[in-house]
């Protein structure tokens, strides 16, 4: 008999819990596959610990592989699931499908950036959901004061040390709280110039702080985050972002270059696509974590809305302790419909508390109902989250004992870009990944309120739209020949290569959106790469010299040159193009060998014919023997640019020249 197989989408706390049960109950008589887009679970309430330096990054991750025994990993998103056959499709990190088929499947797929109708804030802030997003959050939090401390204009050195964090809820209090002891640290070990001090805001359009917990928890985190220096706005929220700063909704404008969104979350959108009964975006599930009507479908965590049986007529809420225990009941319920445990089980919960963890010593917690404050609440926090973790513990509390006695180190490390990590996208665990492999370079520390502009992203993301997932690093660098087929356009044009993931999806090679005006960002771009109208090292046909062969070095004369192109029905004119043998030299005998041929294009008025001219040699001239050399660069520099166009960089690939005379039907599918 085949063994059953059992599928989990997300490796969050409800998805990885359930995988680990399922992996103890069911001993290897069952094939479980996780599907996950990382290979790592996040133990996500240490993020803003991470974003200030506390912990490294790979101290709140477990390896799945590792960490999971008899369970198959898969990496990937899932796109579509057919409730009908079974099957659930998924997209992998480097744009391959795959279907996996079930005979149980497991909905775990957490949450996402919860976005509200605010003008501006999807472009110009950022969430903290993701390590990706803690990462970037390190950098420009530590990039903005050191520029703020080389500034000579006071509201500039304001504007940069002046940081936002709109939801005062679990993540918003603790971001808020270590980063103003972060940049503290920053300012007393490097002074600002004019004396000034960063400054956190904290907004909420709640009445007080933490409102989820008891109202002394509340006070306590609200005391804290006041002595310590953060502007606690309660009742007040943005009406609206900029790249200069942002509108609260009292009316006042603060100059400011970051914004936290730490508002809410909201279920992954994946749930929204199977056409099932839904309770505010979540999938209604019975006590057991089963869909109704669907023995075969679970599902747990934050896409689930279960229902709370110590509060009837409510819901569980959208809290990783929740989330835990949900994946425990799930796996035992699923190795029960399956015959490999026991008897199914309700979910049924009992408060044990919250924590919330200000900075240093300082916590708010309330174990088993008694409330905590100071070091002993801190102390309670700490112990609960190493309890917490399923690994790295060690790790973890040496990391602690470290940031006690040394100071921390305030560095960019670069490795997360702005855009990068949109506040619209249905996977903040991963940064998105641009067009190709990185050939851009920032030319300065752009990454404010407007880190999402369309300079940035530039692959059909603007401002709140979702990343392109099917852009992977299965394309090759634009100036890099691909695995890809060679592609021939119709007309007269020349064969030009283009990889397979840019042929298949129609998409040109590059955006010119990347280069407008007002983007801050140097390019490094090849000849194939450039504007679509002016290739590179292409001089304009009007001027002597004429126009350089189109798809090989070498070139070929302006047609108003002696020497250029005889009528086509004169004797030793143009033979079919499709015939072997190319296009014969329009005034030579003997022709012109076929310009997608190594040998280039003979001279039309010269025995011998015209060298490459990006080969060392130059261009023979053509009314002189031994040839005149190349006329705006020494012998083996690359052609210049046309006015207007970037230069190509160092370190660029030559590649053969794009036609401007031939309709470009490659951006068709790109609008």
């Amino acid at each position: 008999m085949s063994r059953p197989r059992i599928v989990i989408v997300g490796a969050g706390f409800a998805g990885y819990r359930t995988a680990r049960t399922l992996s103890r109950i069911t001993r290897g008589r069952a094939h479980i596959t996780l599907l996950n887009p990382t290979d790592y679970f996040l133990y996500l309430p240490l993020l803003p610990q991470v974003a200030a330096g506390v912990l490294e990054p790979r101290r709140v991750t477990v390896s799945l592989s590792d960490s999971l025994p008899n369970v198959r990993l898969v990496l990937g998103e899932a796109d579509r699931i057919d409730l009908d056959e079974r099957t659930l499709h998924h997209t992998g990190p480097e744009g391959a499908g795959g279907t996996l088929a079930y005979d149980r499947l497991v909905i775990a797929a957490g949450s996402v950036n919860k976005l509200l109708p605010i003008p501006g804030v999807a472009e110009h802030a950022h969430g903290f959901r993701g390590l990706p997003e803690a990462l970037y959050l390190r950098d420009h939090v530590t990039r903005q004061v050191e520029l703020a401390a080389a500034a000579d204009d006071p509201g500039t050195c304001a504007a940069r040390c002046t940081f936002v964090v709109v939801g005062a809820g679990y993540t918003g209090t603790e971001v808020a709280a270590h980063g103003q002891m972060f940049t503290d640290a920053q300012v007393r070990r490097h002074p600002l110039r004019q004396g000034m001090r960063p400054r956190w805001m904290l907004l909420d359009v709640a009445p007080r702080v933490l409102p989820e917990m008891d109202e002394k928890l509340s006070a306590t985190a609200d005391r804290v985050l006041r002595e310590r220096g953060v502007d606690v706005r309660m009742g007040t929220s943005v009406q609206e972002a900029t790249h200069e700063g942002v509108v609260l909704t009292d009316g006042e404008f603060v100059e400011t270059r970051t914004l936290v969104w730490c508002v809410g979350v909201r279920p992954d959108p994946l749930v929204e696509s199977l056409g099932l009964p839904m309770e505010k975006g979540r999938l209604l599930v019975d006590p057991h974590l089963q869909v109704p009507g669907r023995p075969e479908l679970f599902a747990c965590g934050d896409v689930a809305a279960v229902p709370d049986l110590e509060k009837p007529g409510s819901y569980t809420p959208m809290t990783a302790q929740h989330a835990w225990r949900h994946g425990k009941v799930a796996a035992e319920n699923v190795a029960a419909s399956l015959g490999l445990g026991g008897s199914r089980k309700p979910y049924r919960h009992r408060d044990l508390g919250f924590v919330v963890d200000l900075g240093g010593a300082k916590a708010a917690a309330n174990p088993l109902g008694v409330a905590l404050s100071g070091v002993p609440a801190g102390a309670v926090t700490r112990g609960y989250h190493l309890a917490a973790m399923p690994g790295n513990r060690v790790r973890v509390a040496a990391d602690w004992l470290l940031d006690a006695v040394l100071p921390r180190q305030a560095v960019q490390l670069g490795l997360v870009r702005s855009w990068s990590v949109p506040l619209d996208t249905s996977s903040p665990e991963l940064a998105r990944v641009p067009g190709g492999p990185g050939r851009r370079q920032e030319a300065d520390a752009r990454s404010g309120p407007g880190a999402a502009l369309e300079a940035d992203t530039h692959d059909g993301v603007s401002g709140g739209g979702e990343p392109d997932q099917g852009l992977t690093a299965e394309e090759p660098a634009k100036g890099q020949p691909g695995p890809g087929p060679t592609q021939v356009r119709p007309g007269p044009g020349p064969a030009q290569r283009r990889s397979e993931a840019e042929t298949a999806k129609g998409r040109p090679a590059v955006d010119p959106g990347a280069a407008e005006a007002g983007s801050r960002f140097v390019e490094r771009r090849s000849e194939v790469e450039t504007a679509k109208g002016q290739p590179v090292g292409e001089p304009a046909k009007n001027k002597p010299g004429g126009e350089p062969a189109r798809s090989q070095p070498g070139g070929e004369p302006a047609r108003s040159q002696p020497g250029g192109e005889p009528a086509r029905n004169q004797p030793g004119g143009e033979p079919a193009r499709s015939q072997p043998g190319g296009e014969p030299a329009r005034s030579q005998p003997g022709g012109e060998p076929a310009r997608s041929q190594p040998g280039g294009e003979p001279a039309r008025n010269q025995p011998g014919g015209e060298p490459a001219r990006s080969q060392p040699g130059g261009e023979p001239a053509r009314s002189q023997p031994g040839g005149e050399p190349a006329r705006s660069r020494p012998p083996s520099a690359s052609p210049e640019p046309p006015p207007g166009q970037p230069p190509p960089g160092p370190g660029t690939a030559p590649g053969p020249v794009k036609r401007s005379d031939v309709p470009d039907d490659s951006a068709k599918g790109d609008s």
